[in-house]
């Protein structure tokens, strides 16, 4: 994510150490911070929920109710109303300075949001959509990235309109987060899940067999669902369709394989379901900005 040439020429620095820019619409504050030198124990408390996202540089963020992780661009955080975050910069400077946003949300709309969604497109199995109340850490995918780039120009240009451009903009961002949000939990706790939640019950069947070539008809049939139906609801809860949560699992896999030396490429696209070397190798690309091979070269550094 960039920021604008305008955006920068009229932002004035105050301090080197989160130095912030506001800008304000109805039911929703961004703030832009850039720190242009290295610091330890920076605190920072938004009163509504708040989403972070990195835009350039690292952090190291402390939270509550998290484990210490480093933030770097690419990546957001949820973070609850009053929820105090202890940041460290340890590599900004005046030349590369750390940026992040923060857009801070009404909890009223928030929950006009929530309370929509769960009437116009209410979850199977009794299940209700609800926008996170403890920290979120995740990558952006490409459609909640446009979105924030978007938002970033919405906010910082004169239109008289902007307000309206806006309230969409982050009905949207929101109903997608909590799509993210689903998908990670489905993810993380599929086993526990799979007995009472029929998309859980997929997910779950998709990581036990990944490595295997998996039939949308087969899930299909676990969901009790026809296709078209199916289809809908897994997009609709996941964010991503079936094919592509399939895919997600397996490059997921794969990176965590070429961290072991003992597998050759030749053997970790096998044993991610892959049967294609080619598509294998454009794929990893794709979501990771460099090979399979170059990707396991690094570990191997790092390691």
């Amino acid at each position: 994510m960039e920021l604008s040439e305008s955006f920068l020429k009229t932002r004035r620095i105050e301090t080197l150490v989160e130095n912030r820019s506001t800008f304000t619409l109805n039911h929703t504050e961004l703030s832009i911070f850039e720190t242009h030198q290295m610091a330890e124990n920076v605190y920072l408390k938004f009163s509504d929920p708040v989403l972070a996202s990195m835009i350039s540089g690292k952090k190291i963020m402390h939270l509550n109710q998290h484990m210490d992780f480093d933030f770097l661009p690419g990546e957001s955080v949820i973070l609850p109303s009053d929820e105090i975050m202890c940041i460290d910069f340890p590599e900004a400077s005046l030349k590369n300075p750390t940026k992040c946003l923060a857009m801070a949300f009404d909890q009223e709309r928030l929950d006009k949001v929530i309370n929509n969604l769960n009437e116009i497109r209410p979850k199977i199995d009794n299940q209700e959509w609800k926008f996170t109340s403890n920290n979120f850490h995740f990558t952006n995918d490409i459609a909640i990235q446009q979105i924030l780039q978007r938002l970033v120009f919405i906010f910082t240009e004169q239109h008289p309109s902007k307000d309206i451009f806006a309230d969409l903009m982050i009905q949207e961002l929101i109903i997608r987060i909590v799509q993210t949000e689903t998908r990670v939990l489905y993810s993380k706790n599929a086993a526990r899940l799979a007995s009472d939640n029929r998309i859980a019950h997929v997910v779950n069947y998709i990581k036990e067999n990944i490595r295997e070539q998996i039939q949308v008809e087969q899930l299909c049939k676990l969901a009790c669902m026809s296709e078209s139906n199916f289809y809908r609801v897994f997009k609709e809860e996941m964010g991503i369709s079936p094919i592509e949560f399939i895919i997600e699992e397996r490059i997921k896999l794969a990176s965590s394989l070429l961290k072991n030396p003992e597998f050759r490429i030749k053997d970790v696209y096998f044993e991610s379901g892959f049967n294609s070397l080619s598509y294998f190798n454009r794929i990893f690309k794709k979501k990771y900005k460099v090979s399979p091979s170059e990707y396991k070269h690094q570990a191997a550094t790092i390691g």
